[in-house]
C-alpha cells in the first residue's frame, strides 16, 4: 500500500516552498482552512470527517494524507470514518444522477 507518512512529509515540504514562493496563495488557505475552527459550531473530529470525505470526493491523495492524520488525532475510530465515507460515495452517486438528468436534458434540448 501508499507510503501516507512519507507523502505527508514530501508534500509538506512542497507546500512549504510553494509557501515562500507566493506566501498569499498558502496564507489564504490557511485562512479559509481555520474560519470554520474559529466559530467552533462543529467539534474538530466532525470538521476532519467532513474534509476526508470531501477529499475522497475529489481524488485529493494530499487531502487524504493530512486529514485522515488529522481525523485520528481528533479521536475519529475506523467506524466513524466508514461512515463519513458511505456519505461520499453516497453523494458522488447522487451528483452523478443528477447530472445524469441534465446531460439527458441537454441531449432533448437537440433533438426537437
Amino acid at each position: 500500500m501508499f507510503d501516507w507518512a512519507k507523502y505527508r512529509e514530501d508534500l509538506g515540504q512542497r507546500i512549504g516552498e510553494l509557501a515562500a514562493l507566493s506566501p498569499d496563495t498558502v496564507g489564504g488557505y490557511k485562512m479559509a482552512s481555520g474560519a470554520g475552527a474559529k466559530t467552533n459550531n462543529l467539534d474538530e473530529k466532525t470538521r476532519q470527517l467532513i474534509s476526508l470525505a470531501v477529499a475522497v470526493t475529489t481524488r485529493c491523495d494530499g487531502c487524504i494524507a493530512f486529514h485522515a492524520q488529522a481525523a485520528v488525532k481528533a479521536g475519529a475510530k475506523s467506524a466513524e470514518v466508514a461512515e463519513a465515507l458511505g456519505v461520499a460515495v453516497a453523494m458522488n452517486a447522487g451528483a452523478a444522477l443528477v447530472y445524469s438528468a441534465r446531460a439527458m436534458d441537454a441531449v432533448a434540448s437537440l433533438e426537437s
